[in-house]
């Protein structure tokens, strides 16, 4: 289904958003407690994102949401999906 809507709308992952990159949500793909908190953060369809910087490791980045600066893994990043802006 994501291939699918990625042949139209050029929907991609948060993970790949490269720093200084700014993006709206269009889905997210988790579920459970890590839903609950990206919903909790204020994620949701159409919330405006920038890849600020990555740590030391490169994993998490920060990213700003919603006013706060939040550090998000790679791995839950995957499941974000965005239309890059």
């Amino acid at each position: 289904m994501i291939n699918e809507i990625n042949k139209y709308n050029k929907i991609e992952s948060l993970d790949s958003l490269p720093l200084g990159g700014r993006c709206r949500v269009q889905y997210l793909a988790s579920d459970g407690n890590i839903r609950r908190r990206m919903l909790d953060l204020g994620i949701i369809k159409d919330t405006e994102i920038a890849a600020l910087t990555k740590s030391p490791s490169g994993d998490p980045v920060a990213y700003l949401i919603r006013g706060a600066v939040i550090a998000i893994r790679k791995e839950d990043a995957a499941l974000i999906f965005i239309e890059t802006i």
